[in-house]
């Protein structure tokens, strides 16, 4: 059984910082393409980030770029969202996805895309 874990969620203020971790157990993170999403309430899920298998590059939701950075520690098996000058509208419960098809590149605008998902961290930016 493969379980997807999201870490690091907290209360920050506006321009804080948080690292989100995303582990699994059962896949080597290395060989996925991983992403992660967030909901805000009472909207729907969008995506914010993601890297490829291929070649690890990442990719970013306009809304973040220049404000968050994706990595893989593979060592840990885990894959990182460092989110930096956050504003009160980056407030969501942030979800990471997992593609088991082994896929070469990534996508954040689907969720189909992504057939493994964590529980959410919950992220709030206080103004």
């Amino acid at each position: 059984q493969v379980q997807v874990v999201e870490s690091g969620g907290g209360l920050v203020h506006t321009g804080g910082s948080l690292r989100l971790s995303c582990t699994a157990d059962g896949f080597t993170l290395d060989y996925r393409a991983v992403a992660w999403f967030r909901q805000a309430p009472g909207k729907e899920r969008e995506g914010v980030a993601c890297i490829s298998r291929r070649d690890g590059a990442t990719y970013y939701d306009n809304s973040v770029k220049g404000r968050f950075t994706l990595s893989r520690d593979s060592a840990k098996n885990t894959v990182y969202l460092q989110m930096n000058s956050l504003k009160p509208e980056d407030t969501a419960d942030y979800y990471c996805a997992i593609d088991s098809s082994g896929a070469p590149s990534c996508s954040f605008y689907y969720t189909s895309f992504y057939d493994y998902w964590g529980q959410g961290t919950q992220v709030t930016v206080s103004s």
